[in-house]
């Protein structure tokens, strides 16, 4: 799908664009969550208050200006959305994004002062992808796709060089995964730059989307989606991203919604961190055990989504 050259273009391309966020030890906590060296790399502090910012953004500096000129569409959960809308004053243009029901109150408010046209249509990803792509096809609107695109992918793993950059001695990077964009474009450039790297990826109980199409060995339709966290509940990822997540990402657990919420409240007890549920999956899972790292090794999370969950 990409490659680490991909992700480096994609980083010079940017650069000027985004913000450099920081990766911060958690050291001095009531409430230990690992034995081992934990680092945050905190993509709550990007542009629109996600990573998603470096994926819409590398697309959009990719494509000639003529075809932005009939505004730009998407679906998303909230966070792509928001990363969209910031894309398309970038370009001078009408961003009109579908959300799920299920997207927060605080999203839709963020993505209309953004000066996104906002409409709610289906429970899930899926489905209210199918009215972006319909808009695109009626209006001639640009669509960018939250995860299946290679540009937005090479965006996304912006923040796998930045994190290696920061905590060059990391032995395990913990990835939330929707519908797999950011972890095949971290896992792409982390296991390019340092092969001996674990990736491991987090989903929702209720939308174990990538899991199960490795567990079955090919793409999977889920037939139900329970999970409440809008930026994580997807039915069917990409062929192609399953295959980049089947070839880089050494495994992938699940947790509850509600360990997300309590993940996401130890998060702003101890380190005054505003995290979303998917921003919170990372520390969920260790909180939860469900992942087994030695204490002598070092461990980053990545926070990648901001949002009052835990307020």
């Amino acid at each position: 799908m990409i490659t680490l050259n991909d992700v480096r273009a994609a980083a010079d391309r940017i650069a000027p664009y985004i913000r450099h966020t920081p990766t911060i030890a958690v050291e001095a906590v009531s409430q230990p969550i690992t034995d081992a060296r934990l680092s945050l790399k905190l993509e709550s502090l990007q542009v629109t208050g996600s990573f998603k910012a470096r994926g819409a953004t590398n697309k959009l500096l990719s494509m000639p200006k003529e075809a932005l000129s009939r505004g730009i569409v998407t679906a998303s959960g909230g966070n792509h959305g928001l990363a969209v809308a910031r894309a398309s004053k970038l370009a001078g243009v009408l961003a009109t994004v579908y959300v799920t029901e299920s997207a927060t109150a605080e999203k839709r408010e963020k993505l209309k002062r953004w000066g996104a046209n906002v409409e709610v249509v289906g429970q899930i990803w899926n489905e209210t992808n199918v009215a972006a792509l319909d808009f695109a096809e009626q209006t001639g609107a640009a669509y960018f796709h939250p995860f299946a695109d290679p540009d937005v992918v090479a965006g996304q793993g912006t923040a796998g060089i930045e994190l290696l950059e920061a905590v060059p001695d990391v032995d395990v990077v913990l990835v939330a995964i929707g519908g797999g964009g950011l972890i095949s474009g971290m896992a792409v450039a982390l296991k390019a730059l340092k092969p001996s790297i674990r990736i491991v990826g987090i989903e929702p109980e209720g939308s174990p989307t990538l899991k199960a199409c490795l567990d079955a060995g090919r793409l999977v339709h889920l037939d139900r989606v329970t999970s409440r966290v809008a930026t994580m509940s997807c039915a069917e990822t990409d062929q192609k991203v399953y295959e980049t997540v089947r070839d880089n990402v050494d495994e992938i657990v699940v947790v509850s919604d509600e360990a997300m919420l309590e993940a996401a409240r130890w998060l702003w007890f101890e380190m005054g961190i505003a995290a979303d549920l998917s921003g919170a999956a990372a520390v969920a899972a260790l909180r939860g055990k469900a992942i087994d790292i030695p204490s002598n090794q070092s461990v980053a999370a990545m926070v990648c989504g901001a949002g009052k969950d835990a307020l």
